[in-house]
């Protein structure tokens, strides 16, 4: 249950990293930490709720008791659904609730503070920038950016870097390029789009340590699956959090 610890956000700035924060945390709780998450969504148990909370952290527990409530309330009883379903569509349905919470808390909190036309706007076109959480968890997002990027997936595992020394084939430390009929390397075209992480969502930074998983081809952030250079280097097959546990529960 969510009470409000937290500063209460006032401008379009202050909003959209609320946002973030919280679909940061939802996004975690249904792909790194989805074990987890599936066992606090004990059917057996009372109506349960997941949420996000601004610090990028989740937590699944009772709705408030507060009438009304002070934020909006995410959707009820999604543990219910849990063994009725095949968990990827489960997760997804949850998804889609968890976007259409996000939503409501920011635009919740742009009523209350009277944001004009124009801040509902650019608010709305800062959170349209992102992925949704739904995106993330389905792969919609990277399946969005067109057949050719897809296939350049495994491109990315033949170990095609602008490194000094080897690196691990699932490792990706720059942008993959691709050479011309001159022979000379020349950047993926922008309509591509950037990768995307499969645990935050976020797009490849510059000099920023990722890996990818062997099953799902999906990229992560090193930082966000606990992998660093020199632990990858000992992979000889990489799995992410989400496809270890989905074994593991087989």
């Amino acid at each position: 249950m969510e009470g409000i610890p937290h500063p209460i956000p006032r401008t379009v700035e202050e909003v959209f990293n609320d946002f973030k924060g919280r679909r940061a945390a939802l996004i975690k709780a249904l792909t790194t930490d989805v074990e987890k998450f599936y066992q606090q969504c004990d059917p057996e148990k009372e109506n349960l709720c997941l949420y996000g909370l601004p610090n990028e952290t989740w937590e699944v527990n009772l709705p408030v008791e507060e009438v009304p409530p002070e934020l909006p309330e995410p959707a009820l009883g999604i543990n219910f659904a849990r063994d009725g379903m095949q968990e990827k569509d489960w997760l997804s349905l949850v998804a889609v609730h968890s976007d259409s919470w996000l939503l409501s808390v920011a635009f919740y909190f742009g009523a209350r503070f009277g944001f004009g036309k124009s801040e509902r706007k650019r608010l709305f076109q800062m959170i349209n920038d992102l992925p949704t959480v739904f995106e993330v968890v389905t792969g919609a997002a990277k399946q969005a950016r067109g057949a050719d990027h897809n296939n350049s997936s495994k491109s990315k595992s033949s170990g095609k870097f602008r490194q000094s020394e080897p690196q691990h084939k699932g490792v990706k430390m720059s942008p993959p390029k691709e050479e011309d009929e001159s022979g000379e390397e020349v950047e993926e075209e922008d309509e591509q789009g950037a990768t995307l992480c499969g645990a935050c969502g976020d797009n490849y930074g510059q000099d920023e340590f990722w890996i990818c998983c062997d099953v799902c081809e999906k990229w992560f952030h090193g930082k966000c699956v606990k992998i660093t250079p020199a632990k990858a280097e000992h992979i000889k097959q990489y799995k992410c959090p989400s496809c270890s546990n989905k074994r593991a529960r087989v």
